[in-house]
């Protein structure tokens, strides 16, 4: 797809690439596992591979990232540079699908969402609320 106008730019994946990194190491602190970050590329030819080295990716159009804690419990977000993410969980055996992740608008706005996410999943972090 050359130029896909649903791909616009609304959000720069490398900004929000940056600031998950941030949050990796609360999170890790708190007890849960954080997959390495994935990128996609939007030229890359299909099916369009998932790479973690970000310099393989001349432009991509998703970045993506899992994280798992304790019961099994997984959080999986892919966020496209067009202003939504694809956001799926479980946390528990009768609590589990797809989290609403539409009109995302900045780097900030996705991360903002991000620990919504995080605390809907693994409940409170004991960020000291």
């Amino acid at each position: 797809m050359e130029n896909d106008p649903l791909m616009d730019r609304v959000v720069d994946l490398d900004e929000a690439a940056a600031a998950l990194a941030e949050r990796t190491a609360g999170w890790t602190s708190a007890g849960l596992e954080v997959g390495p970050v994935t990128w996609r590329g939007a030229d890359a030819p299909w099916p369009q591979p998932l790479e973690t080295d970000r310099d393989r990716v001349r432009d991509p159009d998703s970045v993506g990232m899992v994280v798992s804690g304790p019961a099994e419990a997984v959080l999986s977000v892919v966020l496209f540079r067009g202003g939504w993410a694809d956001v799926d969980f479980v946390a528990d055996l009768d609590d589990a699908g797809c989290l609403p992740a539409s009109g995302i608008t900045s780097p900030s706005n996705f991360v903002t969402r991000m620990d919504q996410w995080v605390t809907r999943v693994f409940g409170s972090l004991g960020s000291g609320e």
